[in-house]
């Protein structure tokens, strides 16, 4: 299940976009200014971004440019008025991955997401290893020896986010902020069964837990 990040200020685009990405099954996180869409894309995880070119604060290009200066791979698609052929070029030379313009319909902007995460520099096409389990994010499956481990989506997102921070604690509202972040509704003690299940499915009985607890401190996975 991919995760997207949307940073578009006008709320009614952004509530029409989220609403169609939310019905094709992505997970969706939107925001409406240039700082705050930086700081989400320093702090989680995602598996593309949309954003305007036009965000207060910080706009769409300088935002972008910064992100591709500090390593930052994720598939973009910059959405924005500006349609001459010039402000494309600037975009693209940016860094977007792809570019549309307004008004557009929610039909192409699906097709123009597919696109995107199907190419093979997205994030999730990594295969991640721990020990003797491999995990495989675009997938949604964790293997071991070659066999599948089924897991929840919740349970497969937190694996994840733990494996691609290796060597970094964090407490479970931590996990909750950063895993659970767009549902309100959830609670630490969600965050402590998800981590209970997903340990009794991934762990070998008789050894010591993939996901380690440090006591009053958090969990994590050891680098």
């Amino acid at each position: 299940m991919a995760k997207i990040l949307l940073a578009e200020d006008d709320e009614d685009v952004a509530a029409s976009i989220a609403d169609a990405l939310t019905l094709s099954a992505y997970v969706v996180e939107s925001v409406h200014n240039g700082n705050e869409a930086a700081d989400r894309l320093r702090l989680y995880d995602y598996d593309l971004a949309i954003l305007d070119w036009d965000l207060p604060g910080k706009d769409g290009v300088q935002l972008l440019k910064e992100y591709r200066t500090s390593g930052g791979k994720l598939p973009i698609l910059m959405l924005t008025g500006k349609v001459d052929i010039e402000h494309r070029i600037e975009g693209l030379d940016s860094g977007a991955d792809d570019y549309l313009g307004k008004p557009f319909s929610m039909g192409e902007v699906l097709a123009r997401v597919r696109s995107l995460l199907r190419r093979p520099h997205q994030v999730l096409s990594e295969e991640l290893k721990i020990g003797d389990l491999t995990v495989l994010p675009a997938k949604s499956a964790v293997l071991r020896d070659g066999i599948e481990i089924s897991l929840l989506a919740k349970e497969m997102q937190l694996l994840d986010f733990l494996t691609r921070h290796r060597g970094q604690c964090f407490t479970a509202q931590e996990l909750l902020n950063k895993v659970w972040h767009s549902e309100s509704d959830s609670t630490e003690d969600a965050v402590r069964q998800c981590l209970l299940r997903l340990r009794r499915k991934i762990d070998k009985p008789g050894e010591d837990s993939i996901i380690k607890t440090l006591r009053n401190v958090g969990y994590m996975i050891e680098s």
